[in-house]
């Protein structure tokens, strides 16, 4: 079987990809090595409004569950800063609905898929890359002018070609749990040694069922359960009952882009590439993002029968253009949080708890943009309020 192009992965970002191929004219595969679309699920399932407008979901479709249009943010020292967006800011969706409606806009546009096949090996013939693909326990094989890597943290086409993984991969965790909630459409962070080098976070889903989880970029000597299950018995001592476990997901978050996210006939995407907010974890706008590029740039080179390294560079100079300057603040972002201690931590809470932060943190704060609210924070007037140590860092970032 000879295609266009050929998507391996059919997570959000592939089904995104293989989609905009298919709308550029290519004849598209998308392959799946599991034997459904969305399972298993490695994702808490908050995505920002923007997320959802670049996946061309709408927010009333069934896989939404929840919105969101605050957070409450714990110190470790017990402070509890509420930002209040003022409207809906993200969706708690089920990703396993969600990626199904994604797979069946593809297939809408034409786009074929084989579940239950992996690929096992990619080479060269004649121009076309080769994959070798184990599909239903049979070796079958495909042949495509341009592949697109969209497999997750994994990133098997990656490797199979030589191409670089992302720089660092967190560890996360998540139960789904019955649990007190502050307010339905309020998340919940936690940070300091809680969750080391990152966050722990509960979402409310309905009916007092939250989604407990958190990710950690510095083990240490403990691992991410043994966080996870420390937070759970302090939140239940502090009166907030939790109770049981509903579901229980585990998998790893990409962070800094790969060095390099294409090949002669080969390109990665999403969290094969580390594209992911270092800030939040969440890689589907992102994702989705390059997976537009990736498709586009793709369909055209296929037709072009020019699928050169040095023709799909494109790709790699457009994401950047749309995101690179936003990831790289981020993960300087994201480093720089990642080392204080809990004392610094309550230092800063101490700081953007003034009435004249909070409202800027409400007015400015951005998911995807983080860069926004931070630049805000330099000017004299905001930044006169915040700790010294972290003013020094905001200039030395941006």
């Amino acid at each position: 079987m000879r295609y266009d192009v050929a998507v391996v992965g059919a997570g959000p970002v592939g089904s995104v990809a293989a989609r905009h191929a298919a709308l550029h004219g290519a004849k598209v595969a998308l392959l799946e090595e599991h034997a459904t679309v969305g399972s298993p699920v490695q994702c808490a399932g908050l995505l920002s409004v923007r997320a959802m407008d670049e996946c061309d979901i709408s927010p009333t479709d069934p896989s939404v569950i929840n919105s969101v249009r605050g957070a409450f943010v714990h110190s470790p020292g017990g402070t509890c800063l509420p930002v209040d967006g003022g409207r809906t800011r993200a969706f708690v969706v089920s990703r396993k609905m969600f990626d199904r409606k994604l797979a069946a806009l593809a297939t809408s546009e034409g786009v074929h898929i084989f579940l239950n096949s992996k690929v096992v090996a990619i080479d060269n013939n004649s121009g076309f890359k080769r994959l070798h693909v184990q599909r239903a326990g049979k070796s079958e094989m495909i042949e495509a002018s341009v592949v697109i890597g969209a497999d997750g943290v994994r990133h098997g086409v990656a490797s199979m070609v030589g191409l670089p993984a992302p720089s660092r991969i967190m560890s996360g965790i998540q139960f789904e749990v019955q649990m007190e909630t502050i307010r339905q459409d309020f998340v919940e962070l936690f940070v300091g040694a809680c969750a080391p080098g990152f966050f722990a976070w509960a979402i409310p889903l309905s009916d007092g069922t939250v989604r407990l989880g958190l990710a950690t970029d510095n083990l240490e000597s403990r691992d991410s359960l043994s966080y996870l299950c420390e937070l759970k018995r302090n939140l239940s001592k502090v009166g907030r009952a939790v109770d049981g476990m509903l579901d229980f997901v585990v998998g790893g978050i990409p962070i800094g882009v790969a060095d390099r996210t294409f090949s002669d006939g080969v390109l990665i995407c999403g969290d094969a590439a580390g594209q992911v907010k270092p800030t939040s974890g969440g890689g589907v706008y992102t994702g989705a993002v390059c997976a537009k590029i990736a498709g586009e740039v793709a369909a055209k080179a296929a037709f072009e029968k020019n699928t050169s390294k040095s023709r799909l560079e494109e790709y790699e100079i457009r994401w950047k253009q749309a995101l690179g300057k936003e990831l790289n603040l981020g993960m300087k972002a994201h480093d720089f949080v990642g080392n204080l201690s809990d004392e610094q931590f309550n230092e800063l809470f101490s700081s953007l708890t003034e009435p004249n932060v909070i409202s800027l943190i409400e007015k400015y704060g951005d998911m995807d943009q983080p860069s926004i609210l931070l630049r805000k924070f330099l000017n004299p007037l905001n930044s006169r309020h915040l700790k010294g140590f972290f003013v020094v860092f905001l200039k030395t970032l941006l």
